[in-house]
């Protein structure tokens, strides 16, 4: 993002507060007094003054031994309320209903809840073979084709903190238990940006999973595809990837301020900042 100007005519405080707020929130992990001023570009003294607003609103969180930055409850809340919006939850369950009627298959929105996805919305395919999970259904992240999308943008301590110790519980055969396993996975999806399920959380099921980009290119959310592997294996339902890359571009869509269709280059002109902010989120943190 453009660095602020602190001079008369310049940026509001408003608009500080918020850029101080994105800034924050989209670090991949919590920042100094000194991190922010050099990715802001405002003076210490103002910067300083509308972090202490900030914290004091609940909006920030600065911890009491390392003195850096990271979101707040109250923050949090308002980023969870985002997700319960219902005109937005009535644009994105169209663009599902777009991708079941183009792909034949169940479509869903997952977000991570804590330790877990969750499921926001899904539209379940005519077939009568299908799996019924509900809108509010949670499953785990290590062995689903949106929780292993979602922690590959993650850095690696994270993941660990996340899923805690080993072995991560068996659901099948083929779950995966163990963090190297995993993260062998996770390099796969990093390049890719899909990830993949084939029967381990549910025997004789597969799964694919798109990202939702947030404005900055971050990956919020996904879309995914659910189906029986009687129709069909991974290879084949690679084919309905096209389908669901649109419904996420659809969703991505409605979080970019004035803009209500993506443009018709949109998933090729965002591949490039989502590989990016997978490296970047993969990298070990600084000192």
């Amino acid at each position: 993002m453009a660095k602020l100007r602190d001079s008369e005519g310049g940026e509001s405080i408003a608009l500080r507060a918020v850029a101080v707020l994105e800034t924050i929130a989209g670090a991949s992990g919590p920042l100094s007094l000194d991190e922010v001023t050099q990715l802001v570009g405002l003076p210490k003294p103002t910067l300083f003054r509308i972090l202490n607003m900030l914290h004091g609103a609940e909006l920030l969180r600065r911890d009491q031994l390392s003195r850096r930055y990271t979101v707040g409850p109250r923050l949090a809340a308002l980023g969870a309320d985002l997700w319960r919006n219902a005109s937005l939850r009535s644009q994105w369950h169209d663009a599902l209903e777009a991708a079941v009627q183009e792909t034949g298959e169940s479509c869903n929105l997952t977000v991570l809840e804590g330790r877990e996805v969750l499921y926001l919305d899904r539209v379940e395919t005519s077939h009568p073979l299908r799996m019924h999970l509900e809108s509010g259904t949670r499953v785990p992240l290590h062995c689903t084709a949106s929780g292993k999308l979602l922690l590959s943008q993650m850095p690696p301590d994270k993941v660990r903190q996340i899923l805690g110790s080993e072995p991560y519980k068996a659901y099948t055969k083929t779950t995966i238990t163990t963090y190297a396993e995993l993260e062998a996975e996770l390099k796969k999806v990093r390049k890719t940006l899909v990830g993949l399920h084939d029967g381990e959380l549910f025997a004789d099921s597969v799964a694919l999973a798109v990202p939702v980009m947030d404005a900055r290119g971050r990956v919020i959310a996904a879309v995914a595809l659910h189906a029986p592997s009687s129709r069909g294996n991974l290879k084949h339902f690679m084919r309905t990837l096209p389908a669901l890359r649109r419904a996420a571009e659809q969703i991505s869509a409605t979080l970019r301020p004035g803009e209500e269709e993506p443009p018709a280059d949109a998933g090729k002109a965002t591949a490039d900042r989502r590989r990016a902010y997978a490296e970047e989120a993969a990298a070990p943190a600084a000192d």
